[in-house]
């Protein structure tokens, strides 16, 4: 399983030092120049060859962003930086230099179990920066991948009580539990753990088109209950203004002709609208025989 580590410094970042180093060796070589230009002689060449190595082993250089652990005779002794500083020639030596800016490092739980037994591919990012370097010297040994391993093994656990579906839900609380997590074991270390985001979650295909379908079907069921739910208040309306049109035949009489007026809008004024009315009661069958009768005797 891959372990993310940190990345590379950029060569720009250690410029200053070396520039330094090469001075610093410049000026302790010129001595030993000056007897081998005057002439070989050893006991000159030995005490020449003893001051170069002692600058070397004496004088360092550390960045703004860096502390350095110094140890004498093998055992702790300070933590110096940024800036020039002294250590003792054979006696003490510059054991780590630690960066103290905001690391940034990825990791992943590939194939990690849900509570419901899903299969995962989580990947997620982690900001830490270490604050005491005697304890990330002292207490673990090669601290970044230490912390990748713990920040990797509590992903998986924080994934294994959950199910699926809270995951996407949850993320901001599960970033939360994960940053305490890691805290909590990364504090004996000199380390704090700044943030974890979960950056991408990947779950296998067959279930990505299961849980697109349930999720459709879902949609669906809710979309007609929600329309089933309208018609029931539809219907209950119309059932209060019939009660109310059968109470009062006025308001019934308001309500046709508003109806009518509607329509001969909708139309344009060219709609053909029957009314029906007593007008008609005298085109009956007596009237017009009546009628007939009347235009023969004039005739």
């Amino acid at each position: 399983m891959p372990v993310a580590v940190r990345s590379k410094k950029p060569l720009s970042s250690r410029m200053g030092v070396w520039l330094f180093e090469i001075f610093t060796f410049i000026v302790s070589a010129l001595p030993l120049g000056l007897v081998l230009y005057n002439g070989w002689h050893f006991g000159l060449v030995l005490i020449a060859l003893a001051y170069l190595v002692t600058a070397l082993l004496t004088v360092h250089v550390t960045q703004q962003w860096e502390k350095v652990v110094v140890l004498r005779l093998g055992r702790f002794n300070r933590v110096k930086g940024p800036g020039i500083f002294f250590t003792i020639p054979f006696l003490e030596s510059a054991a780590l230099r630690v960066d103290q800016r905001i690391i940034v490092t990825p990791f992943s739980a590939e194939e990690a179990l849900t509570a419901d037994l899903v299969p995962t591919d989580i990947d997620a990012v982690l900001f830490w920066m270490v604050v005491n370097p005697q304890k990330a010297w002292c207490e673990v040994d090669n601290y970044p991948n230490a912390v990748s391993w713990s920040a990797q093994t509590a992903l998986r656990d924080a994934i294994g009580r959950i199910n699926l579906a809270d995951i996407s839900t949850r993320r901001s609380q599960l970033d939360s539990e994960l940053r305490e997590t890691l805290s909590a074991k990364t504090s004996d270390w000199g380390i704090s753990i700044l943030s974890v985001e979960i950056r991408n979650i990947l779950i296998p295909e067959n279930l990505q088109d299961a849980m697109s379908r349930e999720a459709q079907a879902q949609q669906e069921s809710n979309a007609r209950v929600i329309l089933a739910e309208i018609e029931n208040q539809i219907a209950e309306l119309y059932v209060e203004a019939a009660e109310l049109y059968r109470q009062d035949e006025i308001a019934l009489q308001i309500r046709m002709a508003s109806m009518v007026n509607e329509s001969v809008k909708e139309g344009g004024g060219n709609n053909l609208i029957v009314v029906p009315s007593s007008f008609s009661e005298g085109f009956n069958a007596g009237t017009m025989k009546d009628l007939k009768d009347l235009f023969a005797k004039q005739g």
